[in-house]
């Protein structure tokens, strides 16, 4: 068994830079860690190794990396055994520049790998604290925008903190870690039925569900069709069966917190939710931005453009709903903020994914999924196939407007 970070046949090319193989394997590993799509990693990789004069063949998944370098008798190969990556734009937006400026001659291929060494050792822009908040805030803003009342939000943002909290203990413990989706997911279920009990009926799933929003793989579903569509088959194969998973780990977890919270507290006190006024809608699209910003990593230099582009994406999935539906119309918000991440990326020459990913983490049919996976746990077969569906078809939608708006507006990496 390979073990992680090893390198097979690690005999250096004659036909091909030292220094130049050996910052193209830390830039690989670098855009793998800050969560770049495999498609956008394999063509960054190309280009900046055809920038470098390097002969060299990349092929990429959720978990590894081959590469090749040289030709004939002088060929060499390399394998990275990685964890899947996470969103981590503050430095994927360093590395992007420190690429452009080996790619340019303003760095050598030496300083650029330093360079990348140093970008991996630097501490994250925000205290633990705040990342704790974060997962408040962005749990609260899922459960207006899911139609909650104040005590649905109330109840999701406590249920986020706990959620945080929760995050930071497995940042430093890798045996949570390795059950800290499941766990949090038992723990937000038990939490709501005991609000429920103690403050008061109210939606009991709608504040659950929003409380671990960030939990949702729907981003991963949404990429993992993106892979698809680009021919990228293992990868795309393996995220998607990867997001089900996670559907299906999440949605058991929260049918056991429930059960476990009302054995404990007797039965949750279901209410419908209260309607709230539209005011409340635009401190939740402030707000989850903020969150995004903060939870994806983002520089701090970044954040109103992510936003802007969070704003766009949004107003343009609304007008999408009205002329196509709810499901298809978030093809115009993806659109929308793919191109809105072209502007941003010519405009300032930083990846595209610094605003695209907040914008689409506004989109993703997360929610969708959840619902469909504890509606088939319940055996209700005919509406947890129907809203599979609607996933499926939103996860589509979204690809799709962001295969357009890479055609109408193309940019390329480091540029």
């Amino acid at each position: 068994m390979l073990a992680r970070g090893m390198e097979t046949n690690p005999a250096t090319p004659t036909t091909a830079n030292t220094a130049a193989v050996a910052f193209l394997v830390r830039l690989a590993r670098a855009l793998h860690t800050y969560g770049t799509p495999v498609h956008q990693m394999e063509d960054a990789l190309h280009l900046t190794a055809g920038r470098l004069g390097v002969t060299a063949q990349f092929s990429a998944t959720p978990t590894s990396i081959l590469m090749s370098f040289g030709a004939g008798a002088d060929e060499s190969t390399r394998l990275l055994r990685l964890e899947p990556g996470q969103d981590d734009l503050g430095r994927l937006a360093e590395v992007a520049e420190v690429s452009w400026g080996v790619m340019t001659g303003a760095l050598s291929p030496a300083d650029g790998t330093t360079r990348l060494t140093e970008i991996a050792d630097r501490g994250t822009p925000y205290p633990a604290y705040l990342t704790v908040l974060a997962f408040a805030l962005a749990s609260a803003c899922a459960a207006t925008f899911l139609a909650g009342g104040a005590r649905e939000i109330a109840a999701a943002a406590a249920i986020g903190l706990l959620t945080g909290v929760l995050s930071a203990v497995a940042a430093r413990r890798p045996a949570v870690q390795r059950l800290f989706d499941p766990l949090a997911a038992f723990l937000a279920s038990a939490v709501a039925v005991t609000v429920s009990r103690l403050a008061g009926p109210m939606a009991v799933s709608l504040a659950t569900l929003a409380g671990i929003i960030i939990l949702i793989p729907g981003l991963t579903l949404t990429v993992a069709v993106t892979e698809l569509s680009n021919r990228h088959l293992v990868a795309g194969t393996a995220r998607l069966f990867g997001a089900f998973t996670v559907f299906v780990v999440i949605a058991v977890s929260v049918a056991l917190g429930l059960a476990a919270g009302e054995a404990a507290f007797g039965s949750a006190r279901i209410a419908a939710a209260e309607t709230l006024p539209q005011w409340s809608l635009a401190l939740a699209l402030l707000g989850a931005p903020l969150a995004f910003g903060v939870l994806l990593k983002a520089a701090p230099r970044d954040v109103p453009w992510i936003l802007l582009a969070c704003g766009c994406a949004f107003a343009g999935t609304r007008l999408g709903s009205l002329w196509l539906g709810p499901e298809l119309g978030v093809f115009i918000g993806a659109l929308v903020a793919g191109l809105a991440g072209s502007l941003y990326t010519l405009a300032l020459r930083r990846p595209v994914a610094v605003v695209r990913t907040p914008a689409i983490l506004l989109l993703v049919p997360g929610s969708v999924g959840f619902r469909s996976i504890t509606a088939l746990l319940d055996s209700q077969v005919v509406p947890g196939v129907e809203t599979a569906f609607k996933m499926i078809t939103m996860a589509v939608a979204l690809a799709a407007g962001l295969l357009v708006a890479s055609v109408v507006a193309p940019t390329r990496y480091g540029r």
